[in-house]
């Protein structure tokens, strides 16, 4: 199976990995890969005690609603498969994918 291949200026090949998915049980909520993302893929949401996902209000402090808040992938197609967010996740919860062409 090949892969998409970007060659860097210096000649090597690298091969770019995509985001597929955030293990919600191992995430914290914490937002460093949030901040180190600046292609708007991910998006902060509350999760209830029955796994639930909930709009988290940055405006509002109603944390009443929400048991934890987890990190979510809100526009897959927007990564460029620089893998900042997983090298950046202190719980290492992400999991990414090679595009296959």
């Amino acid at each position: 199976m090949a892969f998409a291949t970007v060659v860097m200026p210096d000649g090597r090949a690298w091969i770019p990995k995509f985001v597929k998915d955030i293990n919600r049980e191992k995430c914290i909520g914490c937002g460093r890969c949030f901040k180190v993302c600046g292609r708007d893929v991910l998006q902060l949401m509350g999760m209830d005690d029955e796994g639930e996902l909930i709009a988290v209000d940055a405006d509002e402090d109603d944390d009443d609603e929400y048991e934890k808040k987890v990190m979510t992938v809100a526009n897959e197609k927007n990564c460029i498969g620089c893998e900042a967010c997983a090298k950046i996740c202190p719980k290492k919860c992400y999991s990414h994918e090679a595009l296959a062409v």
